[in-house]
């Protein structure tokens, strides 16, 4: 199949050589003609030098004058990439060439496949929190049960992604962002099981910042795309405080006093404004999720 492996590159001296040299290694004794971009995203070490030295005919550098973002460097890398499929692959020596081969194997039925960390994957513990809360939330919001949101490791098809990459961030949030944006409009996501062992270096990664940062993507996503699950609990909510709040004040409390509480009044007209506006919102949504087809 005609393949292009996308390989974002920040601050990598310590793996990028060996990542880089054992996918050659491996795509030149399985006889493939696929393609390798990397993107190096303004490291700072002596990463650009060392991707100086690789030599591969079918193996292609792009810099970044500055540090754009992960996600800006997979932008940079599909939209130079000429084949049908890409590969989106760390370069931090996480993944293994024969699951990615074994992806491009069964990809045929998928738009996008995504390599599923097992058991056996090396985790970082400190991280697991802030993965538990982002997958609990796009899991309620997408209906769907996501067995790995955020792996590193996917294939998909490149005029899929290329309509919708405007919609991902720069940063690190740009392989959940394109997981929930699949989900939502309807494409066929697969998960195929990989193991990852433990990354060569120090990640840039910081648990506080990208996640809550891919929260709030997370919920523009579904807003753009499936609004009323975000509006309906909201309006829902209200209503019910509001309802709440005049029962027990407004009968239980005062029974003689002011029947309609203000606040209680303004809580459950709230909620109708905001019921109403969530289905102006979703009438709006379904209108321009012909535009990502």
């Amino acid at each position: 199949m005609e393949l292009t492996i996308i390989m974002p590159c920040f601050n990598e001296q310590d793996a990028i050589r060996k990542t880089v040299d054992a996918l050659v290694n491996e795509i030149a004794s399985n006889k493939l003609s696929w393609k390798i971009i990397i993107v190096n995203d303004g490291s700072t070490d002596g990463t650009a030098q060392i991707l100086s030295t690789l030599k591969w005919k079918l193996l292609r550098v792009i810099e970044h004058p500055y540090n754009k973002g992960y996600g800006a460097a997979l932008k940079t890398g599909i939209r130079n990439a000429e084949t049908e499929y890409v590969a989106l692959f760390d370069a931090d020596g996480q993944h293994d060439f024969y699951d990615l081969l074994n992806m491009t194997r069964v990809i045929n039925n998928f738009d996008m496949l995504i390599g599923q960390r097992g058991k056996t994957s090396h985790r970082d513990w400190t991280r697991r929190p802030g993965k538990w809360i982002i997958s609990k939330v796009a899991n309620y919001l997408t209906e769907t049960k996501i067995p790995d949101i955020n792996s590193g490791l996917r294939v998909v098809k490149k005029d899929v992604i290329c309509k919708l990459l405007h919609l991902f961030p720069e940063g690190f949030s740009f392989s959940t962002t394109s997981t929930i944006a699949f989900l939502n409009l309807g494409y066929n996501v697969g998960y195929y099981p990989i193991v990852a062992v433990k990354r060569i270096g120090k990640s840039t990664v910081r648990q506080f910042k990208h996640g809550s940062q891919t929260i709030l993507l997370i919920f523009r996503l579904i807003v753009l795309f499936n609004p009323l699950k975000v509006f309906l609990p909201a309006s829902f909510y209200l209503w019910f405080l509001g309802l709440t709040y005049e029962i027990i004040y407004g009968i239980i409390l005062y029974p003689k006093g002011i029947k309609l509480i203000p606040a209680a009044f303004f809580l459950m007209i709230t909620s109708i404004i905001i019921f109403f506006f969530g289905l102006v919102v979703d009438q709006l949504s379904e209108m321009r999720k012909n535009n990502f087809n």
